[in-house]
């Protein structure tokens, strides 16, 4: 701008109606200009230039879908748990992550208050028992519902050493079973797993290629989770269709429903599976188990067993033939059986 003589800064001369006016007739003549040449040159180039001639566009992309996803867990997780927690972050370019969380009470009143700092508005958390028992609460914030599940099998990509990868960042094709439209709490379920696991269109994190596929199937009862490879082959000489070759990539895991909640990890029941046992009720029945058949291997001869329930296991209620056996015989049996426990926890 120029100076005043006396040493003060100019106003900049205001346009006028007609000046305004004057100036967009040139731009837009420019514009023409510019798109002749570059469509003489090359017709990429003018129909590069048709996608980026709308700046709006270019500054404020179309990302009306504001789904958010908070992927955290509790402490104690074991180390399987936790690389499963960063593939999903991996896979989910719109998740957000957070400190582990020191109570496992009061999940209700804390995980909302992150979530809403977080400006979340679904939630996958993970929580374990026992070192063992791996549990997955997914929710919709800031007012539910919630589902609860047992998670088992868990498999993640860097112990699978699976041959399919995929851009990271790229959106997703959720796949789902037809048995998901056939009850209402599979229907539930399959909403909320698509709000949760979905990346939206135009997300800024997010990158436009659809190389992989998130399926969800139903089989004995337990959602089985699965991310694939999707690759396209060209079309031979013969002028046939594109095939479809699927690689998967992990991880791997298996749900199981307990309960959904109306609330947020809490509140009326909706749904309850019926068909669902706590680990700790299997547990219990294998050790009940396995001393009956401990009693049956040690002693030659028939033994009259403890009238009193199998389930405790203290060695007064074994039977008095029993102790009068040698402790090397009892210790051969006793090693042999927990293996055998050990081996069916790794199944369950």
């Amino acid at each position: 701008w120029p100076f005043h003589p006396r040493g003060k800064m100019a106003e900049p001369k205001k346009l006028t109606r007609k000046g305004k006016k004057a100036k967009r007739k040139a731009q837009d003549a420019e514009d023409q200009l510019v798109e002749s040449l570059n469509a003489s040159v090359h017709p990429k180039i003018a129909k590069l230039d048709l996608k980026l001639k709308d700046r709006s566009q270019r500054t404020n992309p179309k990302w009306t879908n504001r789904q958010r996803t908070l992927v955290f867990s509790s402490r104690g997780i074991s180390y399987r748990v936790r690389h499963l927690l960063h593939d999903l972050r991996v896979l989910m370019p719109h998740s957000k992550k957070d400190v582990k969380m020191d109570r496992k009470d009061k999940l209700g009143e804390i995980i909302p208050e992150i979530c809403e700092m977080k400006n979340c508005n679904n939630c996958i958390y993970f929580e374990m028992r026992k070192k063992q028992d791996a549990y997955l609460w997914l929710g919709r914030m800031p007012q539910g519902p919630t589902a609860k599940f047992l998670v088992t099998n868990i498999h993640t990509m860097d112990e699978l050493k699976l041959t399919g990868n995929c851009l990271r960042g790229s959106r997703p094709l959720l796949q789902f079973d037809a048995a998901f439209d056939s009850t209402p709490h599979y229907k539930l379920l399959k909403e909320m797993f698509f709000q949760a696991f979905g990346t939206p269109n135009q997300h800024p994190k997010s990158k436009a290629f659809v190389d992989h596929i998130m399926s969800f199937h139903i089989l004995d009862n337990r959602i089985w989770f699965r991310n694939y490879q999707v690759s396209w082959k060209q079309p031979g000489k013969a002028g046939k269709d594109e095939e479809v070759k699927l690689t998967e990539i992990g991880p791997r895991m298996v749900l199981q429903v307990i309960r959904i909640f109306e609330g947020t990890f809490g509140g009326p029941t909706l749904y309850e599976n019926p068909d669902y046992v706590s680990p700790n009720e299997v547990e219990a029945l294998l050790l009940a188990c396995i001393r009956l058949l401990m009693v049956r291997a040690v002693c030659s001869t028939e033994v009259c067993l403890p009238s009193k329930p199998l389930l405790n296991t203290s060695t007064r209620l074994w039977p008095k033939r029993c102790m009068k056996h040698t402790l090397a015989t009892w210790k051969c049996q006793k090693t042999k059986w927990l293996q055998c426990l050990a081996m069916r926890r790794r199944l369950l």
